[in-house]
């Protein structure tokens, strides 16, 4: 299933030529990640609370087209693969104006515990994936 996050592009968001800063579509996905699992009933604040964390393992990104400030973007988020302790993310930036892909991206996602040793996935967050 695929979740969609809308994000309006601020000032704050863009070089001084008014592109989106090629560093942020990570805090986009980033976010579209937190409302894809939120969306699927995984609190990741709960998981903090019970010693469970995601972070990022590695990340691919392809630039097509320029965000610019004004536009509202899409950011598409579905899962490719989720393995025993990892998940990887796909996404999607479109202009919401013209319906151009902007950037695509692949992020995989490692399960830690509090020593930020990887840990298996549980299964209600693997079971929340396939809603």
């Amino acid at each position: 299933m695929k979740h969609v996050l809308k994000i309006k592009i601020y000032y704050e968001d863009t070089d001084c030529g008014g592109v989106v800063y090629y560093a942020n579509y990570l805090r986009y996905f980033e976010r579209a990640r937190t409302e894809f699992l939120e969306s699927r009933g995984v609190s990741l604040k709960k998981l903090m609370d019970d010693g469970i964390y995601f972070v990022v393992a590695e990340a691919s990104l392809k630039y097509r087209a320029p965000g610019r400030y004004g536009d509202v973007l899409e950011v598409e988020t579905i899962v490719d693969k989720a393995g025993p302790a990892s998940i990887i993310f796909g996404h999607r930036v479109l202009s919401e104006q013209t319906g151009e892909d902007l950037v695509e991206a692949t992020v995989k996602i490692g399960c830690v515990g509090k020593d930020m040793r990887p840990m298996r996935l549980r299964h209600d967050i693997i079971k929340s994936l396939e809603v």
